[in-house]
């Protein structure tokens, strides 16, 4: 009688097992030592407010045809990832290892810790700023940072536009924050000041 394999972990090398994996060359080393404590949520869509294809995939990945769309010459150029992306129906691509760096938060601070590049964990959804999310999207975004917290020390999660105020305003007020601390079942000090 053969017995049952054990189940294979969630992580490797920073890659989570249920992502589609699309590796960026946009990313670096986080500093020594550093402990990633801060997931920050994103909201992106290419062009602005169309939903759909693989712009945001080829934006990350540097493949992006810049003359494919008007609003991509205001971009040419930029080097840009994130670590996760999760589309309007909840599929969910990776394309940095979490172990690693991801360039999605820029100038930026949290809890009085400059550079949240450094130790965050960016989550781009599909979506415009300002603008509601789908049911999937939120059910994807839970279970993604469940797992995550899981296997690095998460004190925090933020939106982009809490730890670069002024300068982004991602995911703005469309974002269901409440429901989110519902479902993960975090400590409201874990969550913005809403």
């Amino acid at each position: 009688m053969s017995t049952p394999e054990a189940p294979s972990s969630l992580w490797n090398a920073g890659w989570y097992r249920h992502a589609r994996l699309l590796r960026s060359p946009n990313f670096g080393p986080r500093p020594a030592d550093t402990d990633i404590s801060l997931i920050v949520v994103h909201s992106i869509s290419l062009p602005p407010g169309q939903f759909g294809g693989e712009n945001v995939q080829a934006l990350f990945t540097n493949t992006l045809d810049w003359s494919a769309h008007p609003y991509f010459e205001l971009i040419r150029g930029i080097e840009v990832s994130a670590h996760f992306y999760i589309c309007r129906d909840g599929a969910l691509w990776q394309f940095v290892s979490c172990d690693d760096r991801a360039w999605h938060a820029g100038a930026s601070s949290h809890g009085g810790r400059q550079n949240c590049n450094d130790f965050s964990i960016g989550i781009e959804l599909e979506g415009l700023e300002g603008d509601a999310f789908e049911p999937m999207q939120y059910e994807t975004l839970a279970s993604l940072s469940a797992a995550i917290a899981s296997q690095y020390p998460i004190n925090a999660i933020a939106g982009h536009e809490h730890v670069a105020p002024g300068r982004k305003q991602d995911p703005g007020p469309g974002f269901d924050w409440p429901l989110l601390q519902r479902t993960l079942g975090w400590p409201a000090e874990q969550f913005p000041v809403r």
